[in-house]
């Protein structure tokens, strides 16, 4: 069967994709769809068609899951901010830890055995406590839209407030709206900032404070569990995790490329009292060959906490030349994070002990996980 662009189809969803999207075929062809559910039967209008697949818009839903409930944002498919507010809380988690372990059983050859089960956030709405809100002209309207991208392009949404975001940011929301910008194609940061913590306005912290004692009590756990003196906390932002371990080592090291990111981490430091660590500004990659000539590898925990894009190849390389007793590797994209442990680990020289999954992003496709490698026996790189 022939499938062309404003077809309707009727589809019954076998799958969800990684990223959200419902899995259905006509005959042999695949076909993608949104906000549907594994089970569901659904009608979909063909809105892209490639070689090997083709994209639809939900139209319909025919027979649904029981798992389907009705989302709490009147936003939701037409703001691109979520994906999954269709779908009962218990079955997202689920749905994240099969798409989890479906990606690196598939990316990094990892046995679906080590991904530890999701842990939950204890507040699966009003979590975020950064978002980035957007202002577009309308034309056909006349007017200033304030909101987010949408869904289906580069346009914004017009909202008036965001179901994940804290209450503190929805009153911003309402602020800014009243006080509009002053034409289209501005960008306003409205952040929630941590409590204790300097964090420069152009810096990264953590987005969902709610699971962040979640998130250290389980990187403190698998450092504890090697048993190493010094941790090397790389990319390590204003500290957060350096700052936080340091209890559990002899010494510490963070690295960030962000000036005042270091500047305000050693601030946050000196204000716990915190004085078995330092910390340096310099690109990873350029100040690690000088680290690990300093390190004792059987006592050193190295600590990736990377942008999206994950490591670069010269960084894991010499990781694994270098080969310290643990790597904690924490990722909020998990196929970029699969290939680098898939590197990392290759011919047996860094072991995956074990990837516990967190659900920083409920009511997203996204999720944090934290992967815990041990030194192998292996065989030396082609590089040693």
């Amino acid at each position: 069967m022939a499938v062309t662009i404003g077809d309707l189809l009727t589809l019954d969803v076998h799958d969800i994709a990684f990223g959200g999207e419902g899995v259905g075929r006509v005959d042999e062809f695949v076909v993608f769809v949104p906000y549907v559910l594994t089970g569901e039967r659904v009608e979909v209008e063909v809105t892209e068609v490639k070689k090997n697949f083709a994209r639809g818009k939900l139209r319909r839903v025919l027979q649904s899951s029981p798992e389907r409930v009705d989302p709490a944002c009147a936003y939701f498919t037409a703001c691109g901010g979520c994906q999954y507010q269709h779908i009962a809380y218990p079955t997202q988690l689920a749905l994240k830890h099969k798409q989890i372990a479906d990606l690196f059983e598939r990316i990094g050859k990892i046995p679906r055995a080590v991904i530890a089960p999701v842990i939950p956030c204890p507040v699966p709405y009003g979590y975020r406590n950064r978002i980035m809100i957007r202002s577009q002209w309308n034309k056909p309207e006349q007017k200033l839209n304030i909101g987010f991208v949408r869904a289906d392009g580069g346009l914004v949404e017009d909202i008036t407030e965001c179901k994940i975001a804290e209450p503190a940011l929805n009153a911003e929301i309402l602020r800014v709206r009243a006080n509009p910008p002053p034409k289209g194609g501005i960008k306003v940061v409205l952040r929630v900032p941590p409590e204790n913590w300097e964090v420069p306005a152009s810096s990264f912290f953590q987005n969902n404070f709610f699971l962040l004692p979640r998130l250290i009590e389980t990187v403190r756990g698998y450092l504890q569990s090697a048993g190493t003196g010094h941790l090397v906390d790389l990319y390590c932002g204003v500290g957060f995790f350096g700052i936080e371990l340091a209890g559990s080592v002899a010494s510490f090291t963070g690295v960030e490329l962000d000036k005042l990111a270091i500047q305000s981490a050693r601030k946050n430091a000196e204000r716990r009292q915190i004085t078995n660590g330092r910390f340096i500004a310099a690109a990873v990659e350029e100040i690690l060959p000088e680290l690990v000539r300093q390190l004792t590898p059987g006592q050193t925990t190295v600590l990736l906490d990377p942008p999206r894009k994950g490591c670069w190849p010269a960084t894991l390389e010499l990781l694994r030349q270098t080969r310290p007793a643990q790597i904690i590797y924490v990722s909020c994209h998990p196929a970029t994070m699969a290939r680098d442990l898939n590197i990392l680990c290759e011919a047996g020289v860094f072991e995956l002990a074990g990837v516990t999954p967190l659900d920083m992003f409920p009511q997203t496709q996204h999720v944090e996980c934290v992967a815990d490698l041990r030194c192998g026996q292996g065989l030396p790189s082609a590089a040693s």
